[in-house]
C-alpha cells in the first residue's frame, strides 16, 4: 500500500498548514449562554472551521447542535468511527513558544493542541482523504469531534442521545500502538467551613484556575496574621522547611499579610509522577509550619495527613491496583468560595476495581463532621482483551508499519473510546516519546504526525474494507 503513503506524503506541506490554522483558535471551553455555542465562541470557532476544512475536501459534514460535528464518506450500513476533539486546555505559563500562534521549529509544530488533540484529528482527516480518493470501501466512515473533551463530556452524551452509534471504532488521543485498558476516573471535592483563627486567616488562595486533569504548577496562599513576631517566626520557618525538602517556594511581606508562592511542573493527571504538584508542596510546608507554631487549621491539617504529599500520588490512606496499574490522585484545585475552602482531586482507578469501592474508602478516610465531600466526573474504565480482533489489527497496522513487536498498552488517561462499544483509543503518541499533552510548548513532531496519518489511512482501509 505504498500508494497511501506517497499520497499522503503529497499533501505534507497541506497538513502541516492545516494543524496550524486550527491551533491559531484559542478553543478553550467557556461559560456560555448561547444555546448554540453551548462551550463558548472559541470552541464554536474551531468547529465551524473543521467542518468547512471537511466541506472543501469532499466530505459530508454536520453540526450537531453546537455540541459537536462530524465529517463522513462511504456508503454501507456499518459506520466505522474515529472519535476526537477539538477543546484544549488553558496555555498556562511557562511557554518559549506562543501557544496559540503555531511556530515550526527544529521538524515540530509547536502550539496548544498540536498533540490533545487538533494534530491527530487533522491526521485523521486525511487518513480518510487518501482513503476515500485511492479506494472503495463497505462501511460509512465518520470522523467524529467534540468539543468539551476536556471537561466533562457533555459534547459527546449529546451526541450519544441524538446521533448513530459506530459499529466498530477507535479514538487517535492516546498512544500507539493501541490502548486495551483504560482506568477509570473520579474526581473529589472536599470543603469546609473557612478556618476562624484569630492569629492566622487564610485571605486568599490562588492556583490560576488549574484544571482538575492538570498537575498544577502554580499555588499561593495569602495569610493575614497579627502578630509581627508570629508573622517572621511563620515566615521563616516556611522558607527553612522548603529549602530542607528543596521545594521552589517564595514568601513576601507586606504590613500584616504574608504571602507564599509554591512553583511546580505541569503533567497530565493520568502522569502525576511527571510533574511536580505546587499545591501539594504548598500545602505540606503550611501544615508543617503551623504544627511548630501551634497553629491549628483542620482543612490543611486533613489535606497534610489524608494525601501522601511527600510523593505527590497515592491517595487518602486508599492503595488500589491491579496488574495494569495502580490508583493515583492529582491534587489539582484549592480555593476558597462562600466562605468555604475547598480542594478538587481527580484520581485514576485502576480497571478491575469497583469505583464504587473507592468512593466508600475515601468517605471512611476523611469522616470528619464539618468536612463535605462531593464526587463528580465519574467515568468506569475500558477494558477490551489483548485478543481481541479490533486490538490485533489495531497492533499489527501499527507494527507492520515500523517493523516492530509492540504489545498493546493500559493507561491512565480518559479517551472517548470509553464511550462506544467496540471502540479502542489508537496513537497518536509514538512509543517513548515524551507525553506532551497538557505541557507548555506542548508540540508535535511533524515527522510523526505524516507517520500518523499513514498509520489511520491503512487502520480505516482494513476496518472499512
Amino acid at each position: 500500500m505504498s500508494h497511501i503513503e506517497d499520497y499522503i506524503d503529497s499533501k505534507k506541506e497541506e497538513i502541516i498548514k492545516e494543524v496550524c490554522e486550527i491551533v491559531k483558535i484559542p478553543s478553550v471551553n467557556e461559560i456560555s449562554t448561547d444555546t448554540n455555542k453551548p462551550f463558548g465562541e472559541n470552541v464554536n470557532q474551531a468547529l465551524e472551521h473543521f467542518l468547512k476544512l471537511g466541506e472543501r475536501l469532499g466530505f459530508r459534514t454536520k453540526n450537531i447542535d453546537g455540541y459537536c460535528g462530524y465529517v463522513e464518506f462511504g456508503e454501507g450500513d456499518e459506520l466505522l468511527g474515529i472519535i476526537g476533539h477539538l477543546d484544549v486546555v488553558p496555555a498556562g505559563d511557562g511557554w518559549t513558544h506562543k501557544p496559540f500562534e503555531p511556530e515550526i521549529s527544529g521538524g515540530k509544530i509547536y502550539g496548544r493542541g498540536t498533540t490533545d488533540d487538533k494534530g491527530p484529528v487533522i491526521a485523521s482527516l486525511y487518513a480518510m482523504k487518501a482513503v476515500k480518493d485511492l479506494f472503495e470501501v463497505n462501511k460509512r466512515v465518520r470522523l467524529i469531534v467534540g468539543l468539551n473533551e476536556e471537561n466533562d463530556w457533555k459534547c459527546i452524551d449529546h451526541y450519544k442521545a441524538v446521533e448513530e452509534m459506530p459499529t466498530i471504532g477507535f479514538s487517535p488521543d492516546a498512544d500507539f500502538p493501541c490502548i486495551y485498558a483504560e482506568k477509570g476516573l473520579l474526581s473529589v471535592y472536599i470543603s469546609e467551613d473557612l478556618d476562624e483563627n484569630e492569629n492566622v486567616i487564610i485571605k486568599n488562595i490562588d492556583t490560576k484556575n488549574n484544571a482538575i486533569n492538570v498537575v498544577p504548577k502554580y499555588c499561593s496562599i495569602s495569610l493575614e496574621i497579627k502578630d509581627k513576631l508570629l508573622l517572621d517566626k511563620i515566615n521563616s520557618d516556611i522558607l527553612e522547611i522548603a529549602k530542607e525538602k528543596s521545594f521552589e517556594i517564595e514568601t513576601a511581606i507586606k504590613d500584616k499579610n504574608l504571602k507564599i508562592e509554591s512553583f511546580g511542573k505541569a503533567a497530565h493527571a493520568a502522569h502525576p509522577e511527571l510533574g511536580i504538584n505546587a499545591i501539594s508542596r504548598l500545602v505540606l510546608v503550611l501544615n508543617k509550619a503551623f504544627k511548630v507554631n501551634n497553629i491549628n487549621n483542620d482543612f490543611i491539617k486533613l489535606l497534610s495527613d489524608k494525601i501522601n504529599l511527600e510523593t505527590d500520588g497515592k491517595s487518602l490512606g486508599i492503595n488500589f491496583k491491579d496488574e495494569m496499574g495502580e490508583l493515583t490522585l492529582n491534587l489539582a484545585r484549592l480555593y476558597i468560595e462562600d466562605n468555604k475552602i475547598i480542594a478538587g482531586a481527580n484520581l485514576r482507578v485502576p480497571v478491575t476495581i469497583n469505583i464504587d469501592n473507592v468512593e466508600n474508602e475515601i468517605k471512611k478516610s476523611l469522616s470528619c463532621e464539618n468536612v463535605d465531600i462531593l464526587f463528580k466526573d465519574r467515568k468506569d474504565s475500558l477494558y477490551i482483551p489483548k485478543e481481541n480482533e479490533l486490538v490485533k489489527k489495531l497492533c499489527k497496522i501499527y507494527n507492520d508499519y515500523y517493523g516492530k513487536n509492540e504489545e498493546p498498552l493500559a493507561i491512565g488517561g480518559a479517551t472517548y473510546a470509553r464511550a462506544f462499544k467496540r471502540c479502542v483509543s489508537f496513537g497518536a503518541m509514538m512509543p517513548n516519546e515524551e507525553d506532551m499533552c497538557h505541557k507548555a510548548d506542548e508540540f508535535i513532531k511533524i515527522d510523526y504526525l505524516l507517520d500518523s496519518c499513514k498509520i489511520y489511512a491503512k487502520a480505516i482501509y482494513e476496518l472499512a474494507k
